[in-house]
């Protein structure tokens, strides 16, 4: 009877957890790391001809929103693209570029350009001849997250979203419409609402990346999708101080060793081992630029027995040391 008991028991239990995991999307989970702090954000009231030099900004994610009129996007390398109101065009790596009322037309260094400041990270733009108007939302935004910063790294060049063919159009479309209401009226609360809208915007142009191009089912990304593969890359990132071992890892989404390490290498493109140093260090490293809490307590957070053991492995792996990385977040 108590055999019984127990053995119902453990049947409810793994029952019950495999239905846990069943619900568990693992790219949705790498998403949610997504929350953006805003650099800056800017309204521009632009009238032709006129052409905006965006300069490159390291770490950082540009996006741009047409509320009315249209303008030329230039990314270097990539064909030049005709934005329209409702477009959402988002280059993500930083990199410079150009926004213009038509081809050709010479482009100003945006920071060359008077601007009304209206908040630390909030300001407006007039700029033009006095021809056809165009307005335009434009943001600098960063991600902070070591999840977000391995996705983004993966992003291409330019992410283009053309919300009147987008399946999720009207709600878009209602988006962008608040986003250029709050925009225009400057309401106390606008700016932390522009940057909520923002997000939602960014990462719906992300997704449908994902959903779209081949390149987004290989590499790290491919390996989310992996049912088994996925949940282990989940349990390391939920639990980065837990003391992982490949066996360990492996009895957790029940392969066998050898497979694992193989399959994990594969997708990922590391071994579990690395990748485990590796989320370990960034989280360290957000964690250093964030919060003031002791190294030691940083040691025990990501798996360390001693301070002295994990600052040698962080000087090792991002090199310089974890009191560098504190000093450096604070200048």
């Amino acid at each position: 009877m108590v055999y019984s008991t127990i053995m119902s028991d453990l049947v409810s239990d793994t029952a019950r957890t495999e239905t846990l995991w069943a619900s568990v999307d693992p790219l949705g989970e790498a998403l949610h790391f997504l929350h953006m702090s805003g650099v800056i954000y800017t309204r521009s009231e632009l009238t032709a001809p006129w052409a905006c030099a965006m300069p490159a900004l390291p770490d950082c994610l540009m996006f741009h929103v047409v509320t009315s009129g249209h303008c030329w996007l230039e990314v270097e390398g990539i064909e030049p693209r005709r934005l329209q109101p409702g477009d959402f065009a988002l280059v993500p790596h930083g990199e410079g570029h150009s926004i213009l009322s038509a081809r050709g037309v010479p482009a100003a260094n945006l920071f060359d350009l008077p601007r009304e400041q209206v908040s630390e990270r909030y300001e407006i733009l007039r700029y033009g001849k006095g021809g056809a108007a165009t307005s335009l939302i434009c943001g600098a935004v960063r991600f902070d997250h070591p999840a977000a910063h391995h996705l983004v790294r993966l992003l291409p060049k330019l992410i283009y979203v053309e919300s009147w063919r987008s399946p999720q159009m009207e709600w878009i479309q209602s988006t962008l419409r608040l986003m250029a209401t709050e925009a225009r009226e400057l309401r106390p609360g606008g700016e932390t609402i522009i940057t909520r809208l923002a997000d939602i915007l960014v990462i719906q142009a992300i997704r449908s990346w994902m959903a779209e191009d081949p390149s987004a089912q290989t590499g790290w990304l491919g390996a989310l999708h992996d049912k088994q593969i996925g949940r282990a890359i989940l349990l390391i990132q939920r639990n980065p101080a837990r003391a992982w071992t490949v066996a360990l890892l492996a009895d957790e989404i029940a392969m066998s060793r050898s497979a694992f390490a193989a399959r994990f290498k594969e997708l990922v493109g590391e071994s579990p081992m690395q990748y485990i140093t590796r989320w370990r260090m960034n989280m360290a490293v957000t964690w250093l630029k964030e919060e003031n809490v002791p190294v030691t307590e940083l040691a025990e957070r990501v798996g360390y027995q001693s301070e002295a053991a994990f600052s040698r492995a962080f000087k090792r792996f991002i090199g310089v040391s974890p009191g560098s990385v504190r000093r450096n977040a604070k200048v």
